[in-house]
């Protein structure tokens, strides 16, 4: 990248430059005109020059100019005016030059903002460009909120600065000259010290604001850091809590914050020192201006009118020089800005574009079989982890890399997926070395698979399919608005140097047609394979189970959750457990559910706020004392307290029952001991807001089959049921829009999917009801023939940042079927599947080997193994030791002729 910023900017908006100085130029003219306008009213019309009788006429708007040996050239004769006519007309032209020195001053500065936002796209997207070029070691080195934090932060103000840097100084350069010519026009002298006190001003002002630049660079680098440290400590929080050291993390935060106000507070210092003498230079003209413009003025050899005009002239000088000198220093702050991004993104291996050049059709197969030429590896400290290892790969074998010690397999591994480079030798596909290839051909000709799984916000199913998405194939279809927008928005980004591919057009193909974008139909039966192979449907279908729908955009699953409850019933009954769900029923207990369920008998639309809502309405009081229950409630709630209090006392802390009480939280015991002690022998009338809340609250979220207290009885089962009939005889529409009572021919959008097909709930009486039940619903799905809708509700579901919504396991199996679902020549597994129990490590690789050998026998397949007992599944076992290759044939040779092999298969 260009290290100049102002040759950078130059070059990318030198037409806009252009024109921008040029609208400048034209508008020094009505702003000179401006300058003296005040001298030609006060000497004209208010003093009245040129209106000796009172039926005098002057020419108002006359243009003329003299010309050496000519003499008065007159363009226009002007119109003639008396004088109060004059002064009006003289104000009337003093209001429009305002008009139009502020429209001049809009135009330029929409201009040049526009003109600045459209660098700063472009720089933005050069960095991030070739931050998908960089090495893979940069990354093991470059924290990556420090790298945002530069994307983000640190190029900000160069977007400012671009539109400002050619047309500020021509515009504030333009003022100042033209306020110091019209001073020099109306007083030589006047105009001199106007020039002196200028040129003191721009000779010192820069020179002290130095030290702010050094001061601004080290509050830039800290200011890095401490993003960098503070995205560290975000990722290791886990291990921060774990490990107790959030004081030491305190600490380091306290010592880095320091730090920047340390800077910052020396920064401000001078900063207001140089604002001090600034200002102090810019008063001291006015005091001149005053006394030797006045002198002269009472000495005949100034006007008053002239001495007006000087005076407003002067108070036009200082705002520009004062601009002038901030962009002096913005200027160099900004380049020092620049130099240090463009070098913190420069590398002399980074890869050249047209290896990632986009290719929409589909690649040539790789020109030859894969090997290891002499290949040497170092890790990030420099120490030799392969050692001149030579290895030929033919095409279709299933290949499992061993390491007795040291990581070599691995090392190669990443060496054949590109995610390290050699320190010598090469990884080549027939003669070419693997580096030289397009990531066209590499990126869909090998899959490469890793123990770290990374991914990105988004659905499931978006990252399941993100490996597929090469190229933009065919744009969105757009109309009106929308395709308005669009070419809006691609013109932009070709003006700023963007790319202006459609994200939202279609970008998946099937290899054998590129042409045309995959069928729905296509990718649910890949995505269905590959979830199966890894077994993850089940996972899928449970987060489908327990996702809200809407009804209106699903209406086929909302009609099959409403039709399969009955279906469910028998399929339960003919397997002999109809008890696993207790059904909802208006007329009974569901002795499954919370107090608070079956009182309200419905699921609530918004949440705890608007249970909360209704528990605190006059309404739901009344039902709930009507039916006698406000004293049964109060004394359950403080039994069940009570009980809390007295079995867990100052241990709660550290007890992991607690988790499992939702109407009570460890920090929260000691409040409810207090409590108990205060309403000791009152009841709910004598018993303060605070404490009725607490105790009904507890009182609402108990459930007997689950907590076991002997609390429900029959009396109180049947007072709810009552009160319950009561509550939705006469519901208020203020409460009515917070609750969806359950109807057995209903879908309640507020529920899970599971919740509305179970239509009751599971009886915790059954070990593995949960389970039981997911797969009772597939199956019933699947004759329903709409399981396929189901799992993709799951597919969208949400994986949070980072997918730390999905357990350890299943973002294991997804990183597996993301490479699988992708059907290249070669996958490479690097160790994906880490700490997993034997049995279901052998089922996984075996079923990804019976995968990939049903949709291509030439598929080869590379499985670094952390478990040796699993290479009997494959043709051909490659085993390293210390950096260096020590034995490569079949797993029946290996176990027979090599030690080695034979100790490492059977421990």
């Amino acid at each position: 990248m260009e290290k100049s910023l102002s040759r950078y900017i130059w070059k990318h908006t030198w037409r806009q430059q252009v024109v921008i100085l040029l609208i400048v130029a034209l508008s020094m003219i009505p702003y000179f005109i401006s300058l003296d306008l005040p001298k030609q009213i006060i000497n004209g019309p208010i003093q009245g020059e040129g209106f000796s009788t009172p039926d005098a006429i002057q020419p108002f708007f006359e243009l003329g100019f003299d010309m050496p040996f000519v003499g008065y050239v007159q363009l226009y004769a002007g119109y003639p005016l008396d004088r109060l006519s004059m002064l009006m007309a003289l104000s009337i032209e003093f209001l429009v030059l305002v008009v139009i020195n502020n429209a001049f001053k809009y135009v330029i500065n929409t201009y040049k903002g526009r003109l600045g936002e459209r660098l700063l796209r472009r720089i933005r997207f050069q960095l991030i460009d070739r931050l998908l070029r960089f090495p893979p070691i940069y990354f093991k080195r470059t924290k990556s909120a420090e790298v945002a934090s530069m994307i983000k932060d640190e190029v900000e103000p160069l977007g400012g600065f671009a539109g400002d840097a050619f047309v500020q100084p021509a515009l504030l350069g333009g003022q100042a000259i033209a306020a110091l010519t019209f001073i020099l026009a109306q007083n030589l002298w006047l105009g001199l010290i106007a020039a002196f006190m200028a040129l003191l001003q721009i000779g010192i002002i820069p020179r002290m604001r130095r030290r702010l630049i050094r001061l601004g660079r080290e509050r830039q680098i800290t200011a890095r850091r401490l993003a960098g440290r503070v995205g560290e400590m975000v990722d290791g929080m886990p291990t921060i809590h774990a490990y107790d050291t959030s004081n030491y993390e305190r600490a380091d935060m306290a010592r880095r914050l320091g730090e920047i106000f340390a800077i910052r507070y020396d920064l401000y210092q001078w900063k207001f020192m140089v604002k001090f003498i600034n200002n102090f230079l810019a008063q001291i003209t006015p005091f001149l201006f005053y006394s030797i413009g006045g002198y002269l003025t009472l000495r005949g050899h100034l006007d008053v009118g002239q001495l007006v005009a000087v005076i407003n002239a002067y108070k036009e000088l200082p705002g520009p020089l004062k601009d002038l000198i901030d962009w002096d220093q913005a200027r160099q702050d900004v380049q020092v800005k620049f130099e240090q991004v463009v070098e913190q993104f420069q590398s002399d291996s980074i890869l050249e574009p047209e290896i990632q050049q986009i290719f929409t059709g589909v690649p040539s197969p790789l020109p030859g079989p894969l090997a290891a030429v002499n290949l040497a590896i170092d890790d990030d400290s420099g120490g030799r982890v392969v050692d001149h290892v030579s290895l030929h790969i033919e095409s279709g074998q299933s290949i499992a890399f061993l390491d007795a010690s040291g990581s070599a397999g691995s090392m190669i591994a990443d060496a054949i997926g590109r995610a390290v480079w050699p320190a010598a030798g090469k990884v080549a596909v027939g003669d070419i070395d693997i580096r030289e290839l397009p990531e066209s051909v590499t990126g869909r000709r090998i899959s490469y698979v890793s123990a770290e799984s990374y991914f990105f916000h988004g659905s499931l199913k978006d990252n399941l399919l993100y490996g597929l998405k090469h190229a933009p194939l065919q744009p969105l279809e757009r109309e009106g608005k929308a395709a308005t927008r669009r070419r809006w928005e691609v013109n932009e980004a070709r003006l700023a140097g963007n790319v202006d591919f459609d994200i939202e057009g279609k970008w998946i193909s099937a290899a054998a047609t590129p042409e045309s974008a995959v069928d729905r139909d296509t990718l649910n039966t890949w995505m269905l394979g590959v979830l199966d192979t890894v077994l993850l449907t089940d996972d899928v279908l449970d987060l489908a189970l327990r996702s809200s729908i809407d009804p209106q955009t699903n209406a086929e699953i909302a009609r099959f959750a409403v039709s399969a409850r009955q279906t469910l019933r028998d399929e339960l009954a003919s397997l002999d457990m109809p008890e696993l769900v207790i059904p909802f029923d208006f007329t009974t207990y569901n002795t499954e559910a919370t107090v608070s369920e079956n009182l309200l008998f419905g699921s609530l639309i918004g949440g705890e706020t608007a249970a909360q809502q209704i528990i605190a309405s006059n309404y739901f009081r009344s039902v709930v004392r009507d039916g006698g229950l406000t004293t049964l409630l109060f004394e359950m709630g403080r039994s069940i307290a009570a009980t809390i209090v007295e079995l867990f006392g100052d241990m709660q802390q550290n007890n992991p029952l607690l988790p499992e009480l939702p109407f009570m939280e460890g920090r929260e015991l000691p409040d409810y001991a207090r409590i108990l002690k205060e309403i000791e022998g009152r009841g709910p009338e004598e018993a303060t807001e605070e404490q009725r809340r607490a105790i009904f609250l507890t009182a609402f979220s108990y459930v007997e089959s689950r907590y076991r207290f002997g609390l429900m009885t029959e009396e109180i089962m049947r007072k709810i049921v009552d009160a319950r009939q009561q509550f939705h005889a006469n519901l208020p529409k203020e409460l009515s829009g917070l609750i969806a009572r359950y109807e057995a021919d209903g879908f309640q959008s507020s529920a899970s999917l599971m919740e509305n097909i179970l239509f009751g709930k599971i009886s915790r009486g059954h070990a593995d009801a949960q389970n039981r039940i997911a797969s009772l619903i597939g199956q019933v799905a699947e004759k329903e023939g709409i399981y396929s809708e189901i799992l993709a509700i799951g597919l969208d579901y949400d994986l949070g940042p980072g997918g730390k919504r999905l357990t350890l396991l299943q973002r294991q199996k997804l990183n597996v079927a993301r490479a699988l679902i992708r059907q290249t020549e070669y996958c490479v597994l690097n160790q994906p599947l880490p700490g997993l129990n034997p049995r279901l490590q052998a089922q996984l690789v075996n079923n990804v080997i019976s995968f990939l050998r049903e949709k291509s026998e030439k598929c080869t397949i590379i499985w670094v193994l952390s478990n040796p007992r699993l290479c009997k599944l494959f043709e051909r076992i490659v085993v390293f030791d210390k950096g260096g290759l020590v034995a490569d044939g079949t797993y029946e040779t290996l176990v027979e002729e090599n030690g080695m092999v034979k100790e490492l298969v059977t421990r």
